[in-house]
């Protein structure tokens, strides 16, 4: 019994360090004022989740900008460049700025092909934190969702008061 329960152990270690090798974790890179822009190639059949990019100091706004590479479901190949998010501000506390309400953090989702860059802002430091996927579940339609949304059941409705009132008769028997 002793040794089924170490192999058991060592067995479920194996698959544990397993999926942490093969989780496509999470990336976080800090992009200063000094620092080179960062790019981030998104391949065909892939997308780029950004969960968060923030700011720290600076007056300027600290941007995702995307490059489309290749054809577009359009077919028409046309390739160009777009803003898609801008960082949220973490140092509103002091100075002028101190009545201002948190700023609320926003998600972006990207298909590829694209390059994604992050430009360096003077005098700020940005934090972005990403994860590359796989668009695996294509199901050969084109590229296209196969996401199904389904809508949730409405709970049943009980009226306080009752449609129908029932109301008992006696039946009659026959005379004597």
């Amino acid at each position: 019994m002793k040794m089924l329960a170490v192999r058991s152990l060592i067995g479920l270690v194996i698959l544990a360090a397993a999926s942490f090798a093969f989780a496509n974790p999470f990336k976080s890179k800090i992009v200063t004022g000094a620092s080179s822009p960062l790019m981030i190639n998104v391949p065909d059949d892939h997308f780029l989740k950004i969960t968060n990019f923030s700011q720290e100091g600076g007056t300027d706004r600290g941007v995702v900008s995307v490059t489309l590479m290749g054809d577009n479901d359009s077919g028409t190949g046309n390739s160009g460049t777009a803003t898609v998010l801008t960082a949220t501000r973490i140092d509103f506390s002091t100075g002028a700025n101190s009545q201002n309400f948190p700023e609320i953090s926003n998600r972006v989702i990207i298909a590829g092909p694209a390059q994604v860059t992050v430009a360096p802002v003077t005098g700020a430091t940005l934090f972005i934190t990403y994860r590359k996927e796989s668009n695996e579940g294509n199901g050969g339609n084109g590229g296209g969702s196969n996401i199904i949304f389904l809508s949730p059941t409405p709970p049943p409705f009980f009226s306080p008061t009752p449609g129908i009132t029932v109301t008992p008769t006696p039946t009659p028997t026959p005379g004597f």
